[in-house]
């Protein structure tokens, strides 16, 4: 059964989050979860391979659901930081992929909820790299070259629509968009983790309150 591997991936997301990787003991995991050390040890062979556990489920999300032989090692990630890059690089694309044509099937509306969908969809693994970027110099890069392109792509389409004229002008395009874009990862990202309060509310309803509020906004 895969529950108890589930509540240890759980609680370690949010320690790794909330205290950082490095700062984060076995002991700690096991107090949070409510088991002993040993239990933990049953499951993983140590902290590194839930932490690749938990970056792998981000990209992965049925990963959870496979049937593993226990203790997991970390045999079972080999590659993962290349799946990782491979996966910053093709939703990047992906989100890009409308500003190739003439945007008439695509909207204000469709942005800003693909916006947070993708947001929400990485969240832990986005935080995760955030949060640990001295320890995981390499995801980091990558990750802030994802980052970039992802304000960028943003940036574009609102242009688009503004000149469209669906979007209000803005004063200042990047600052603006820089903030949607926080508006959103609040929401989507640090309500579930890291917020001062973190909220148990639905990504449904999350998604709701962000949409309502940026799309009156900003919508013309």
């Amino acid at each position: 059964m895969n529950q108890r591997i589930k509540d240890i991936a759980d609680a370690a997301t949010r320690l790794f989050l909330q205290q950082g990787y490095a700062k984060t003991q076995i002991s700690h995991i096991a107090k949070a979860v409510g088991v002993s050390v040993g239990t933990i040890y049953l499951d993983f062979t140590g902290k590194k391979e839930i932490m690749h556990f938990i970056l792998k489920c981000t990209i992965d999300p049925s990963f959870v659901e496979r049937e593993f032989e226990r203790p997991i090692t970390d045999d079972l990630f080999a590659g993962l930081d290349n799946e990782i890059i491979t996966t910053f690089e093709k939703s990047g694309n992906d989100f890009a992929s409308h500003l190739q044509g003439d945007l008439a099937d695509y909207d204000f509306e469709t942005l800003i909820s693909d916006a947070f969908d993708i947001l929400a969809q990485y969240a832990a693994g986005c935080l995760f790299i955030e949060k640990n970027q001295f320890e995981f110099k390499n995801l980091a890069q990558h990750y802030m070259v994802y980052r970039r392109q992802f304000l960028d792509s943003m940036m574009r389409y609102i242009k688009a629509f503004i000149d469209r004229g669906t979007v209000r002008p803005m004063e200042h395009l990047e600052l603006s968009t820089t903030l949607i874009i926080e508006i959103l990862s609040w929401w989507a990202m640090d309500i579930r983790y890291i917020a001062f309060e973190t909220k148990d509310i639905s990504m449904d309803l999350a998604k709701q309150v962000c949409m309502d509020n940026i799309v009156a906004a900003y919508k013309r």
